[in-house]
């Protein structure tokens, strides 16, 4: 049996779901995000599965044939944190990482309480080499192309 995509883009509307977050805060940062992520990345927002607002889209293969469509960067404005997404496997986050302010990260996220913690100038930085990245790494006849 093939494996199916939980988190696929689709049409849901991303203002209506950054309306549903329950925390007036979070639900500011999350527009504020939303005007960062898209003016930074170029891309317009998009719903990835139920509770992801993605930039872009990529389309990876990995060695064991797993193969599926991401987004290129996003962000959720879930109750705990807001998870930030970034590539996965890039070295260089590290680096900017450190001058980004208060956050915790895992493989693919990183995790923010509310964006008055972290700098919004190295968030762009993150934006932009995430993008890059991913678009080296994946290099898709046209796909990435806006």
């Amino acid at each position: 049996m093939a494996y199916e995509q939980k988190t696929k883009e689709h049409d849901g509307s991303v203002v209506e779901f950054i309306e549903a977050v329950e925390s007036p805060k979070k639900r500011e940062d999350a527009y504020r995000l939303l005007e960062i992520f898209e003016e930074t990345s170029g891309y317009e927002a998009k719903m990835w599965g139920p509770s992801i607002i993605g930039f872009g889209s990529y389309h990876y293969k990995y060695p064991t044939g797993h193969e599926g469509d991401a987004p290129l960067v996003g962000f959720s404005p879930r109750k705990a944190k807001i998870s930030l997404y970034f590539a996965t496997g890039d070295t260089e986050r590290e680096a900017l990482l450190k001058d980004f302010g208060k956050h915790t990260s895992g493989k693919a996220c990183v995790y923010i309480n509310k964006l008055d913690d972290v700098h919004t100038d190295v968030l762009k930085d993150l934006i932009r080499q995430s993008i890059e990245f991913l678009q080296k790494a994946y290099p898709a006849e046209g796909a990435n192309e806006q």
